[in-house]
């Protein structure tokens, strides 16, 4: 009968300890966002969730300060049997038959539920673990006073190294990305959503040369064809240069103008429907451009530079694509900028933008030094091509086809398949 307790005892401590561990991993691995959303649903366990993970020094001190005594005790009373049963062989024998005990039933199997049922336990073993929290308080803080003091003798901070927000955010993305649980236009929309804060306006905008523009001291009729006949619903007007941008004219502002009269515009006064123009520094980051025109319920802005130079426009549609991806309407005409060969190389236009090259056809060719593909020949040739000059950086391969005056205006892109 007397060696039945101590046998009682080994059992009931290894699950003690299977207990702990697969708290520890259960607690570790729940889902942060689902126990906030149950929280939010009032869900009091969850609750429980978060306060114990909201301090995880003092939540792991206590786990593993309960877990080795546990793990000490069992294998100090396992020692004793064998050393009864075998006299000095027990010492060896107990080593080996707790070691396999402990392994299996205390940290392997219940580590492995609590993978693949985290929330749940987690959610379950939240009270009696708060307790022991709340119990150890003293203990572990003590422990994590000799931590700490001891660390910093080798100056080591443990303040250090920890993650933003968004760098988890990023990386859970692409771990879900790469594992088949989020689908490549996802992943875009998801990461694209995170870059607005990273790009500045200059980025996105389409620069001065693409923009149509309207000027203003022509006769009425001509700027109603010239708007007309535009996929365009605003148009910018310029008097005497296209840097001296006098207003906006909108579509819809203009027909309501010219219905009432009937096919004779000898009395429409542009200056009268057109709207004021709203400029921007091209160094406002595309997400402080976003919060301006939801502010502002604008969908229109004229990008210039810190002379006052015009540079660009850039539109909320250029913003929400950046997120989703090309926004089309029956209107839209198609951009012709990006057209694969049947060898696997690309026939670029110069004024394509890195970003929309590696969109479409999933590179990843650097953006930090130019926002075309032209400039960033250029960037990285150090001058300006010639045309049937090739290059090859960042594992590509780049053939200068057309150029015009100063500007590359067409390129052939290809991975090379050496790198």
């Amino acid at each position: 009968m007397t060696t039945v307790w101590p046998f009682i005892a080994v059992l009931l401590l290894l699950c003690m300890s299977g207990f702990f561990s697969g708290s520890e991993t259960a607690l570790t691995a729940a889902s942060r966002g689902r126990m906030h959303g149950l929280e939010r649903d009032g869900d009091k366990r969850a609750a429980r969730v978060n306060r114990l993970l909201s301090n995880r020094e003092s939540l792991i001190g206590a786990i593993l300060l309960g877990n080795n005594l546990v793990n000490i005790l069992a294998s100090s009373i396992a020692t004793a049997m064998f050393l009864k049963w075998f006299g000095d062989a027990g010492v060896p024998i107990a080593t080996a038959v707790m070691t396999v005990l402990v392994l299996v039933f205390a940290e392997v199997l219940p580590k492995t539920y609590a993978i693949s049922n985290s929330d749940n336990m987690a959610m379950g073993v939240s009270r009696p673990i708060t307790w022991l929290v709340k119990g150890l308080a003293w203990i572990v803080a003590i422990i994590q006073a000799i931590v700490s003091l001891t660390l910093r003798l080798f100056g080591i901070r443990t303040d250090e190294g920890m993650v933003s927000a968004e760098e988890e955010i990023r990386g859970a993305i692409d771990l879900h990305h790469s594992e088949g649980g989020v689908a490549e236009h996802d992943r875009h929309m998801l990461v694209g959503a995170l870059d607005l804060k990273d790009l500045a306006v200059s980025d996105l905008m389409i620069h001065r040369k693409s923009i149509n523009m309207i000027d203003a001291d022509l006769p009425a009729r001509d700027i109603v064809m010239t708007a007309l006949s535009s996929q365009h619903t605003r148009l910018p007007l310029y008097r005497g240069t296209p840097d001296e941008v006098v207003g906006v004219l909108h579509a819809k502002d203009l027909l309501r103008a010219v219905a009432p009269m009937r096919g004779d515009l000898t009395n429409l006064d542009i200056s009268q429907i057109m709207r004021d123009p709203w400029f921007v520094p091209e160094t406002l980051t595309v997400q402080e451009q976003l919060n301006a025109f939801l502010k502002k319920r604008n969908h229109f802005a004229l990008v210039v530079d810190e002379f006052g130079a015009l540079e660009g426009l850039i539109t909320l549609e250029d913003i929400l694509e950046e997120i989703v991806g090309d926004i089309r309407d029956e209107h839209d005409i198609p951009v012709q900028g990006v057209r694969p060969q049947p060898d696997g190389s690309v026939n670029v236009d110069g004024v394509v933008t890195i970003r929309d090259l590696n969109r479409a056809m999933h590179w990843n060719l650097p953006d930090e030094e130019a926002v075309t593909i032209a400039g960033l020949v250029i960037h990285e040739a150090q001058t300006i091509p010639e045309p049937g000059q090739r290059f090859s950086f960042h594992g590509y391969k780049f053939d200068v086809l057309r150029k015009s005056r100063n500007q590359i205006t067409a390129l052939r892109v290809k991975k090379d398949e050496e790198v």
